[in-house]
This record gives structure tokens, C-alpha cells and sequence, in this order.
């Protein structure tokens, strides 16, 4: 099975032949050979050709990187790479996505498609365009991660760790889901579901963590940043699995399509990031894998350090890899498969074939 592959060394990215490298060190800047203008000097040196003859070749460290093992290449360090090894990892159906000095995600190389229908794409249209239909996918998506939100919440009240206000508000909000009107209004909903679930987390996370509201740009306390850290992952993840399907991921119903984002694995995401990122968050923090040497923080800012990304990644991917056993095809997939499943769930309500019915934790 493919795996994802996360850098967070500074370095090369080469192609050489059928094989990707690695080469650790500086990324340093591309090197620019300036142009001599007028004429040139020639001046004999006999100590040029004598040091050339003593210096012993560099051994150079690379590391391969098996290119059929490749699902996706996550950066986060700083790294030089050329148009020859993007157009490799595009013929390969590899992507590549990078993240800032702060572990904030910055953007995707998300090579040309590789499966592409003219009709799907028709009908994804289609479905936006019209409200009702887009309504209707959009409730879908609210519903499917506010009843994975309560199934989180259900799981922690079982352990001692009283919920019941938090649910019973929760499951309030969510019967309001399908009398909306509009996906303006679904968003209001949606946002009050996730304001209540974040409240939850003080009883939930043993610490004392004082978390009062979400923060985003930039999370300004190591609750919100973990969360930011988390939500870039699980969203690459999407983006990752929906570009192995036909779906257009700028085609989205509960997030507004616009500039400069794949909005659809917004979307899709939603669904996924209380199995994912939230139950990382918690389990980190009362494991104390996370502690508060892992975060540096700026004027109004906070983000996880080097270390503290290492060990977020380590228990993301391994997520990633669990099995469970699927109800309806009677065999055991992987977390990220889920995702894959949903894509191809979607395919089917826009072409006609079977109601699209979200993701809900059963176990």
C-alpha cells in the first residue's frame, strides 16, 4: 500500500532516471552565472590545476525514495527541487504539498488529472448551481460531522468525563439542520455546533487549558494551533484522495467555491476532522506527548515547533493506516480509504445512481 512521505529536513528534491533522492543540507538558493561583459583576462595560474588535482571528490548523501511507494510528499522544511522532478511526480500522479516556516499550510503542486469526465463534471455544476441540490449536499455534510462530533462527545461521557449538556445542546442544534434554508444559514449552524464542541474540550482534555473560542490566523494559544496543524492535514489528506477519483475539487456546496483553494476537500473534510485531528489532539495531550516545550510563540501567535509537528505527524499517519472493518463491503479498510469511499459515495448521488449518505463513526 502507498504511504505518505513527510520531510521536515532541509535539503534536495531530485530526479535522477526512474528514482527520486533526497539530498540533505542547505536548500540554498539556485545558483545564477552572471554574464562577463568586455573583454576577458586571461591570467595563468599553476597552483589552480594542482589544488583541482589534490581535492577529493565530495561524497554526496542521498537518500531514495521508492516512486511506486509514494501516495503523497509532505514539506516542511525548506527544499529545492526543479521543473524535472514536478513533471516526474506529475507523470507518477504524486502531490506535493508544502507547508510555511510555521507549519501553516501554504499550497499544493496537484498534477493534471488523471481521471477526468466530462459528464461528472457537468453534473457537478449542475448540483451547484441549483440551491436545492446543493442544499441538499450540504446538509449532508453538516449532519455527517455534527454525529461524528456527538459520537466523540458520547465516547468521553462514558469515561467519566460529564457531556450531557454539550450533547443534549448539540443534538438541539442538529434537528435544525434539515429546516434551513439556505447554506448561509447552515453555516450559522454548523459554527454554533463547533462553538459548543470547543467548550466541551476543557472537560475532555485533562489540563487546565483555558480554551474559550477558535482562532485561526494565526492561532494565538496551543489548543487552536494544534487544531490548525491538525485541520491542514486532514484537508491535504481530502485533497489527495479526491484527486485518485473524477470529482473537481474547486466544485464545493457547504464551503463557497473561490480563489486559491480546493473548496471540495473543505467540504469533505468537515467529516473527517473529528476522527482524525480531534481525537489526535486529545489523545496527545492526556498522553502528554504534547507539552509546552513544543510550541513557540510570536506576538499574538502560537505554533507547533519541529518537534511537536514530528510527533503530531507520527500519530497522523498511523491513523491513517488503521483498519477497521467495513459494514457494507465486508472488509477491512484503512482510515484514509474512508475517505476515498466518501469521494466515490458523492459520484454516485450527482450522477443519479445511490443518495449520498456521509461518513458516521460506528465503533
Amino acid at each position: 500500500m502507498k504511504r505518505n512521505y513527510y520531510i521536515f529536513s532541509s535539503g534536495k528534491l531530485i530526479r535522477k532516471n526512474d528514482t527520486l533522492y533526497f539530498e540533505p543540507g542547505e536548500s540554498g538558493e539556485p545558483e545564477v552565472k552572471e554574464e562577463v561583459c568586455g573583454d576577458e583576462i586571461e591570467i595563468e595560474d599553476d597552483t589552480a590545476e594542482e589544488n583541482e588535482q589534490s581535492e577529493e571528490p565530495k561524497k554526496i548523501s542521498r537518500r531514495p525514495i521508492p516512486v511506486e511507494d509514494i501516495e503523497a510528499i509532505y514539506c516542511f522544511s525548506e527544499l529545492r527541487f526543479n521543473t524535472m522532478f514536478l513533471n516526474f511526480i506529475a507523470q507518477k500522479q504524486i502531490t506535493l504539498h508544502l507547508f510555511n516556516y510555521y507549519g501553516y499550510y501554504s499550497g499544493s503542486f496537484y498534477p493534471r488529472e488523471p481521471f477526468i469526465s466530462g459528464k461528472l463534471l457537468v453534473k457537478q455544476v449542475e448540483a451547484y448551481q441549483s440551491d436545492e441540490q446543493r442544499l441538499i449536499i450540504a446538509k449532508k455534510y453538516v449532519t455527517g460531522a455534527c454525529d461524528n462530533i456527538l459520537k466523540n462527545l458520547q465516547y468521553h461521557d462514558a469515561r467519566d468525563k460529564d457531556m450531557s449538556v454539550f450533547i443534549e445542546q448539540i443534538k438541539l442544534l442538529e434537528k435544525s439542520i434539515d429546516t434551513s434554508g439556505s447554506v448561509q444559514e447552515l453555516m450559522g449552524i454548523e459554527g454554533n455546533i463547533h462553538s459548543l464542541y470547543y467548550k466541551s474540550w476543557n472537560l475532555i482534555i485533562n489540563e487546565n487549558i483555558q480554551f474559550e473560542k477558535r482562532e485561526k490566523h494565526p492561532p494565538t494559544n496551543p489548543i487552536n494551533a494544534l487544531i490548525s496543524f491538525g485541520n491542514a492535514l486532514v484537508y491535504t489528506t481530502v485533497l489527495s484522495e479526491i484527486y485518485k477519483t473524477q470529482l473537481n475539487p474547486l466544485i464545493s456546496y457547504l464551503h463557497e467555491p473561490g480563489e486559491r483553494r480546493f473548496s471540495l476537500s473543505l467540504d469533505i473534510a468537515e467529516i473527517f476532522k473529528p476522527l482524525l485531528a480531534d481525537r489526535i489532539v486529545f489523545s496527545l495531550l492526556n498522553k502528554k506527548q504534547i507539552q509546552e516545550k513544543h510550541f513557540s510563540r510570536g506576538l499574538n501567535m502560537c505554533h507547533l515547533n519541529e518537534e511537536g509537528r514530528k510527533i503530531f505527524v507520527k500519530e497522523y499517519d498511523e491513523k491513517l493506516k488503521t483498519t477497521i472493518q467495513h459494514r457494507s463491503l465486508k472488509k477491512s479498510v484503512s482510515y484514509r480509504h474512508l475517505i476515498r469511499l466518501e469521494c466515490y459515495k458523492l459520484i454516485k448521488h450527482l450522477l443519479g445512481e445511490k443518495e449520498y449518505k456521509p461518513f458516521k463513526i460506528w465503533w
